[in-house]
């Protein structure tokens, strides 16, 4: 599937099996198949645990236990993979602002603190100036306060005034190379579901095709990325 860690590959099963409406999954031997999920004593314990959080509404079955994607399991699952928040909410026209000048002997820490925020939907317009259309606020001042990071680092919420937002865009998240991954991706759909593999084995490829575009598109809403904007199409054609 392309995604290592336990919590976040269940977040994202119920997202793409419930197409952002949160019904219920349940983890039956073709979900488990196609998104690479064993149902052992670890996968139970996270489930419980994503319960407890408030991220998951979670139904036991000896079997194959259900869970359903909660509102803010939601919006933890969109901080890491954006490109569907703005399915569920209407962008506000504000933009956030993040400026950093961690020093050189501390490039570990500055590396793993922009590791961290480009995946959230941040783009650099410079090397330590980055921007984003996503309400990361209040996650990036958990993430810093307290910390060594937090000396080297302002953020701000500002209006775009002027300027051609097309070559921010493409200087920033590179737009037009997105779009041909996009495009290599739907080839990939294409030529997977021609085969004669089993639909288990087809739906794996496709997710796990699917998954390393989402984690390099930073969800612009539509008003900046466009209507017809291909990333829209994909989630609709996964929704099918």
């Amino acid at each position: 599937m392309g995604i290592k860690d336990r919590r976040t590959k269940i977040l994202m099963t119920l997202l793409l099996m419930s197409d952002t409406s949160f019904n219920s999954v349940s983890f039956d031997l073709d979900v488990r198949a196609s998104f690479d999920i064993s149902i052992n004593s670890k996968t139970l314990i996270t489930l419980s645990s994503l319960s407890k959080d408030g991220l998951i509404e979670y139904i036991e079955s000896s079997s194959a236990p259900s869970a359903k994607l909660t509102a803010k399991g939601f919006y933890d699952i969109v901080l890491t993979y954006p490109v569907f928040r703005f399915t569920q909410e209407k962008w506000d026209d504000k933009w956030r602002i993040l400026s950093y000048e961690i020093p050189e002997k501390k490039r570990e820490l500055r590396d793993r603190f922009r590791r961290k925020v480009a995946s959230w939907g941040m783009g650099p317009w410079h090397r330590s100036f980055w921007i984003t259309p996503h309400p990361i606020i209040p996650y990036l001042k958990e993430l810093v306060t307290d910390r060594a990071e937090e000396q080297y680092i302002q953020a701000f919420e500002a209006d775009h005034v002027f300027g051609d937002r097309e070559i921010l865009i493409e200087k920033v998240w590179g737009k037009s190379f997105l779009e041909k991954k996009y495009r290599s991706l739907f080839k990939i759909w294409h030529t997977v579901l021609s085969t004669d593999k089993p639909n288990t084995d087809k739906m794996a490829s496709i997710v796990s095709s699917y998954i390393n575009v989402l984690k390099d598109d930073p969800g612009l809403p539509k008003k900046l990325i466009g209507e017809g904007w291909i990333g829209f199409e994909a989630i609709n054609l996964f929704g099918e």
